[in-house]
């Protein structure tokens, strides 16, 4: 038994019937300037985030330079046997 093809209705929306968005509806230069805007945004958080990630490699650093100085940390952290030493 064949399958029957099914015919697909055209799109009956035009772009005449379609209602009206937000964009049809602003002045161009408005738009411009929104756009601008969000592209200023977009590139102080791009910024920001930036400083945010340099700031907190900047701080691991200081902590691993302090805890290379530290004895204390070394010796625990040590991954030799010192017992094999003796």
């Amino acid at each position: 038994m064949a399958k029957k093809k099914r015919n697909m209705p055209a799109p009956s929306a035009s772009q005449a019937e379609k209602p009206a968005t937000l964009k049809d509806l602003l002045n161009p230069e408005l738009l411009q300037k929104l756009k601008e805007t969000s592209e200023t945004l977009k590139a102080s958080e791009a910024e920001r985030l930036e400083k945010e990630r340099q700031e907190r490699e900047a701080a691991r650093a200081a902590e691993q330079k302090r805890r290379d100085n530290d004895f204390e940390y070394l010796l625990e952290n040590s991954d030799m046997d010192w017992k094999r030493y003796k």
